[in-house]
């Protein structure tokens, strides 16, 4: 026993022994270590596609949804994989869902974020004055081949001729803001990312000073005014930019070659004299003395 014991420690001890069982140990780490990296990254997991084509601007219900295999390794980290996180969302405008790709939360908005009628977009200046929906015919060429979306800002421009037949153009309304880009139809150009439309109207919301001019220049014949929509390059601002008349002097040259309409009075709403509120009220009228003077008496004929 004792010779067992004496030949165990001297194994043990020995440099060489210990070189290869450290070199064993440490092999089997490795293959640990790589065999469960492999079986994670190959491990099959059910991740959420579209069923079908999902067009921009439409509510997700679970027949939308259908399950694929892929392997873990394989699956974006930020694809939804939660079904209560897609079913009653709504595609983006002018967001396609292919069928059979995953669900992103950027592709994914509630019903209360879709815009509606571009008219309800409308709403008030910065005084809180209301704003009047104005549209401006387009074409491709003019919206610089479909560049100008929704949310963009542009600038209008006048190009005229003054009393002198001399040429005038510049820039005479800055920082209005697009709300809307329209077909002949009235539909959306960018509501599908697969079919954009063709630009026939862009919609904006108008103080009423700057829809009167651009309204004016449209009508004005004889004079060649044309007007022009010139877009801000770069991206939209986060913030809001203020519209404002950057050419007074164009404003005025459409203005002169215009009547301006006398406004109505305002209504003037008479008030009882003093001392006379009530008067008649209750009062019995009866013939006057005079008027039953006047009338003949009639005697019997003899």
């Amino acid at each position: 026993m004792n010779n067992l014991a004496i030949s165990m420690k001297k194994f043990f001890t020995n440099k060489n022994t210990v070189t290869i069982i450290g070199v064993i140990a440490i092999l089997a780490i490795l293959y640990f270590l790589y065999t469960s990296t492999v079986n994670s990254a190959t491990k099959l997991i059910e991740v959420p596609v579209a069923a079908k084509t999902i067009n921009p601007q439409t509510i997700i219900t679970a027949e939308d949804i259908k399950y694929i295999s892929v392997a873990s390794a394989a699956r974006p980290d930020n694809v939804v994989m939660q079904e209560s996180a897609i079913i009653d969302k709504y595609t983006g405008v002018g967001v396609t869902i292919p069928e059979g790709s995953m669900f992103y939360p950027e592709l994914l908005v509630e019903k209360e974020d879709l815009p509606g009628d571009w008219l309800t977009l409308v709403g008030t200046d910065a005084l809180g004055n209301p704003e009047i929906p104005y549209q401006f015919p387009v074409t491709v060429t003019t919206t610089y081949g479909n560049s100008i979306q929704p949310g963009d800002y542009v600038d209008f421009y006048v190009r005229a001729y003054n009393e002198k037949n001399v040429l005038m153009f510049g820039k005479m309304i800055e920082n209005v803001k697009v709300l809307s880009v329209t077909d002949g139809d009235g539909k959306d150009v960018f509501r599908s990312t697969n079919d954009i439309g063709t630009p026939s109207f862009l919609g904006f919301g108008l103080q009423a000073e700057l829809f009167d001019v651009l309204k004016k220049a449209e009508y004005i014949s004889g004079t060649q005014i044309e007007l022009m929509v010139i877009p801000h390059g770069g991206l939209a601002p986060e913030e809001p930019l203020e519209v404002y008349v950057s050419s007074e002097y164009l404003r005025d040259f459409i203005q002169n070659q215009t009547l301006e309409l006398p406004k109505n009075p305002e209504p003037v709403t008479p008030t009882p004299e003093e001392g006379t509120e009530g008067t008649t009220e209750g009062t019995e009228v009866t013939p006057t003395d005079s008027a039953a003077s006047t009338t003949p008496e009639t005697t019997p004929a003899s």
